[in-house]
């Protein structure tokens, strides 16, 4: 039997699940010291609690549900992991380095439905959604990686941008941001943790609704219907007009900024005409909102894409700063590994296959 992750529970659930075992509160607050301050591995190494709740903890639970299983390492720092669930299943979880902190990007989902045309993450459809525990424990194995270098690193950054589309994983994700956050735990700032959605709505709404103060970002990657439909099918369920609407609720609602993700793709998006058009759908949201331009990651299998010239970027985000946009340029991270999210996890699924036909 697969036992469910520790790392799932938030303090309040770990301390009503231990109150259900007749455990006061602050023996949580033990267990949950040792799983984020310690960083301990094992149940059994939780020493200064009693040896009845060790082996109820350890019958109910485990903290390990994530095995490493290749790993890739960039000339940059980046460190790109794949790994494997207890059902078999392949994640990725991406280590970039900033200068401003170490950042993670996290995975939600095996596989993804969102189904955009130039995504590598969605060459592989949706298998589950992943468990807040999963989700967590993405975190806590890169904790630990950078724990066993000695140099004294935390992570400090979150980005949830991994496969998959983390709204359509709603509850699991919510807990995943309590979790993070809880200043007795790993403490991550909210203001250093950026959620990702392709748009779902209602979930825009619901987001709004929840007002967790972490950053919202939206893969636009278009500035009107008829081109975003042809990259992103999820245009067809959610246009631009409703996302504008969504985005207008989350900045009224919380009064947060929300980040504009646009992957630039070569004489398809790439125009100055789309820049024009972009800016002028965000003018009178200019002070709330930032968007970020994404040079696009080839990838084998989406070959009819292909990355925007120096030329090409350069005038669409000049074109948004005449008027008025606040925009950047994103840094790359990872180039000269398996870059494009999802690409890991697609070329090792391909490889085992072809090994098990081979064998």
């Amino acid at each position: 039997m697969n036992k469910n992750s520790i790392y799932g529970l938030t303090i309040e659930q770990l301390t009503e699940w231990l109150g259900q075992h007749g455990y006061k509160p602050y023996r949580a607050s033990q267990v949950w010291n040792y799983l984020y301050r310690e960083r301990v591995t094992t149940f059994s190494e939780m020493v200064d609690i009693k040896a009845d709740c060790i082996e109820l903890l350890t019958e109910n639970f485990t903290i390990q549900t994530l095995r490493e299983h290749v790993k890739q390492e960039a000339s940059d720092g980046t460190v790109k992991f794949l790994f494997k669930l207890n059902d078999g299943n392949l994640i990725e979880t991406v280590l970039m380095r900033h200068k401003y902190g170490l950042s993670v990007c996290v995975t939600t989902q095996v596989g993804c439905n969102i189904g955009c045309s130039f995504c590598a993450s969605g060459l592989l459809t949706k298998t589950r959604d992943l468990s807040s525990g999963e989700i967590v424990e993405q975190i806590m194995n890169v904790q630990h990686h950078l724990d066993a270098a000695g140099e004294g690193e935390k992570v400090s950054h979150i980005v949830v941008m991994g496969i998959g589309e983390p709204f359509d994983n709603f509850e699991n994700m919510i807990d995943f941001l309590k979790i993070m956050i809880d200043q007795k735990g790993l403490a991550i700032g909210s203001r250093h943790i950026t959620v990702s959605t392709s748009g779902i709505v209602n979930k825009m709404y619901e987001f709004a609704d929840v007002n967790i103060p972490v950053n919202l970002a939206l893969s636009l990657h278009a500035p009107n219907n008829e081109l975003r439909t042809k990259i992103m099918k999820i245009n067809r369920a959610f246009p631009v007009e409703k996302l504008m609407d969504a985005i207008n609720y989350y900045i009224e609602k919380t009064n947060r900024r929300i980040t504009i993700e646009y992957i630039l793709l070569k004489d398809v998006n790439d125009h100055v005409e789309e820049a024009v058009e972009l800016a002028a759908l965000f003018q009178d949201k200019k002070k709330k909102t930032y968007i970020n331009l994404i040079p696009y990651n080839p990838v084998d299998e989406h070959s009819q894409y292909q990355r925007s010239d120096q030329e090409s970027v350069l005038a669409f985000y000049d074109t948004l700063k005449k008027n008025g946009i606040n925009c950047k340029i994103r840094q790359e991270h990872g180039t000269d590994i398996d870059a494009a999210c999802g690409q890991l996890r697609s070329k090792q699924i391909k490889k085992d296959k072809d090994q098990s036909i081979t064998s």
